[in-house]
C-alpha cells in the first residue's frame, strides 16, 4: 500500500509541480489537478495513450476528462486517501508526454 507524502516529501517533490509544472492543489481533497490543451483531438488521445500505457504499467490510473482537444487529470492515490509518490512520478511522465505532443 503507497503512503502519503510526508511533509517533507510535499516540499521536495510536490512543490515543483505546483510552482513551475502547473498543477494545482484540488479544494476539499488531497489531489493534484492540471487541464491540457492540444492541438487537436488526435494529439489529446495520443497523449491519453501514453499516459493509459505508463498508468497501467504504475497501476496507478488517474481520472480523466476528454472533450475534443482537452484533458483535464486529476491524481491522488486512493489506497491511502491521498497524494503519493505514485502520483508525484505520474505527474512527471504527464508532463513528459504532453510536452511531446504540445
Amino acid at each position: 500500500m503507497a503512503a502519503r507524502l510526508s511533509d517533507g516529501e510535499r516540499t521536495q517533490l510536490l512543490a515543483p509541480l505546483l510552482a513551475d509544472g502547473g498543477w494545482a492543489l484540488v479544494t476539499g481533497r488531497d489531489a493534484i489537478k492540471k487541464s491540457f490543451v492540444f492541438g487537436d483531438f488526435g494529439c489529446a488521445f495520443a497523449f491519453m495513450t501514453a499516459v493509459a500505457l505508463r498508468a497501467e504499467a504504475m497501476n496507478h490510473h488517474p481520472e480523466w476528462f476528454n472533450v475534443y482537444n482537452r484533458v483535464d487529470i486529476t491524481l491522488s492515490t486512493h489506497d491511502c486517501g491521498g497524494l503519493s509518490t505514485r502520483d508525484t512520478a505520474l505527474a512527471a511522465h504527464i508532463d513528459q508526454a504532453a510536452a511531446r505532443l504540445l
